[in-house]
């Protein structure tokens, strides 16, 4: 089933597409043959499949997001192999391409959507209901049952907790049940029919853990151990396996594997499209920098970029000072450095733009943590707990924190522990459609932003 859904949508694609030029009655000549290879080849490597559980329980919005976003990579991949092979689109009738690429995102919802309810139905129903138990209640495990209770898919219904300490203690609310202390488990699952056990007792507990393993041992029941990782300040936690060793991811950057590649791809055609398109304004903002003062009209400062490697960022220049050093002043309103050109570049942050050249050499994305000026990253890390991890990522021309209002003159401390909370809810949270969201609130906000100064 994992193969039927990995290579489903490139029978889709094809299909949609030798639908399109019977329509328009147009033939199939090489270099539709060429577009579909492409397309066969892009689908099935674009987005690895995942385990097949996961993908019956996770939400239908998930699946169609993620079936847009993949085609959008997709018709990107193809226009970028176009324009590097120089193939000659313009002999192919741009009507059979254009009514291709806004069908078969459609089929491709409703074909995916069909075979997720196909494999609940019918597959799952295959597999009896597992009955659990869970040993300690905590956050994790509380979260766990609750989970597991919203996802009926995983056929198993958590039947209570155990743990020594009372209800009341333990603020247990009515979508839990105590059924006993830890002492009574092995007996439960002897009487009663228990597939399942969940032991989530905190790590400092091993003793405990250990001591409850030995009781179950003359039980046939599965065992897992679930660690109280909410007692962390995790970034992308996740679990897995390094040659056979499991391990439990606690700090980790979002764009590891296809992830960075798509990142890497959104971050390269949007940066370039916008440059294209932006060029004669660039052009005219280069004369005014020029003609407002004596001095250079791109200002690179030294800033820190992914994995705290010092980079060069460049801007426009709109002061009348280039400060570099181990001390640099933060800019204030009606700051007398400001050129008056470099006042209406701050406030439209037409300044930023020459940063997309920075996107282009990978040492920035459209979307990520703002980088600061070195001297300030050696005064912050020593004050906020946590400052250095937003370097797991590369540094964006906007971000979370700017389209929440963390922009300009960071006066107090807690201004400045408020937009690296937001830079730390980038890391935990991020997904394509975060991404997308930020740039139009962008966009947004240039239009009524009283922070840019």
């Amino acid at each position: 089933m994992m193969g039927a859904q990995a290579i489903l949508p490139a029978f889709v694609a094809v299909g949609c597409l030798y639908a399109t030029i019977f329509a328009f009655r147009s033939g199939f000549d090489p270099l539709s043959s060429g577009i579909a290879v492409v397309a066969v080849v892009c689908l099935v490597l674009v987005q690895p499949p995942r385990e097949v559980t996961a993908q019956l329980t996770s939400p239908r919005l998930s699946a169609v997001l993620a079936v847009i976003y993949r085609w959008l990579l997709i018709l990107a991949a193809l226009l970028g192999i176009a324009y590097i092979t120089k193939a000659p689109l313009q002999a192919y009738p741009r009507r059979v391409f254009l009514t291709w690429a806004a069908i078969t995102p459609a089929v491709l919802i409703v074909s995916t959507l069909a075979m997720q309810e196909f494999m609940r139905r019918f597959l799952m129903k295959a597999f009896n209901a597992r009955t659990a138990v869970i040993a300690g209640y905590n956050i994790s495990s509380l979260e766990l049952a609750r989970r597991l209770k919203r996802n009926p898919g995983m056929r198993l219904e958590v039947t209570g907790f155990f743990d020594d300490r009372s209800m009341d203690r333990l603020g247990m609310g009515t979508d839990a049940a105590l059924i006993g202390p830890l002492a009574d488990l092995g007996n439960y699952v002897k009487e009663r029919r228990t597939d399942v056990i969940f032991i989530a007792l905190p790590i400092r507990h091993l003793k405990r853990v250990m001591n409850l393993l030995d009781d179950l041992r003359d039980t046939t029941c599965s065992i897992y151990y679930v660690p109280d990782i909410f007692v962390f300040d995790l970034i992308q936690a996740r679990s897995g396996e390094i040659q056979g060793i499991p391990v439990v991811a606690m700090c980790e950057t979002p764009f590891f594997g296809y992830r960075g590649v798509a990142k890497r791809l959104t971050d390269i055609v949007l940066s370039s499209v916008i440059l294209l398109l932006l060029l004669p304004l660039l052009a005219i903002v280069a004369v005014a920098v020029k003609w407002s003062s004596a001095g250079p009209i791109i200002f690179k400062q030294r800033r820190y970029g992914l994995d705290g490697r010092e980079i060069a960022v460049y801007k426009f220049r709109t002061m009348k000072v280039s400060e570099d050093g181990t001390e640099i002043r933060q800019a204030t309103k009606s700051d007398d450095r400001i050129t008056p050109i470099g006042a209406i570049l701050r406030r439209s942050s037409l300044d930023e733009l020459p940063q997309l050249i920075n996107v282009l050499q990978g040492r920035m994305s459209l979307v990520g943590p703002r980088p600061h000026a070195v001297a300030h990253n050696e005064e912050y890390r020593k004050l906020i707990k946590g400052y250095m991890i937003r370097h797991k990522v590369l540094p964006g021309i906007t971000g979370l924190a700017q389209v929440n209002g963390c922009r300009g003159e960071t006066a107090k401390l807690e201004e400045m522990q408020e937009r690296i909370n937001y830079d730390l809810d980038y890391l935990r949270h991020w997904s394509p459609m975060l991404d997308i969201k930020i740039i139009l609130l962008t966009v947004v906000k240039l239009f009524r932003d009283d922070k840019a100064y």
